[in-house]
């Protein structure tokens, strides 16, 4: 499981977000990768850039990664690959895990 992150702490502080949107679910790829895979290479698609969720693979921030956190991220490369399109991963987007960010941010 994901731990909370930075964006998760920020978009549930009431005001920062218009409408009071948090993103908890937003167009639910984590679990909708296979049919959002599939309308890509509908599409054509030749490339898709994603961000890998440090909160996800490393909930605290420090440490090995999770297996199961990984395990996402290679169906969904597995996926991309089958389909042929080139897998373009963000290592960071804006979600460092707050559990890090509360012993003080980056190591």
């Amino acid at each position: 499981g994901r731990t909370p992150s930075i964006w998760d702490t920020f978009s549930h502080t009431p005001g920062k977000v218009l409408g009071g949107d948090t993103g908890d679910v937003a167009a639910d790829h984590f679990h909708r990768y296979r049919d959002d895979v599939a309308l890509m290479k509908r599409l054509g698609l030749k490339a898709y850039r994603f961000s890998v969720s440090w909160s996800r693979v490393q909930p605290t921030g420090r440490g090995p990664a999770v297996e199961r956190g990984l395990d996402f991220y290679r169906s969904l490369v597995d996926e991309l690959l089958e389909a042929g399109i080139t897998p373009v991963a963000t290592l960071y987007h804006w979600d460092l895990p707050q559990e890090l960010e509360d012993a003080g941010g980056w190591p």
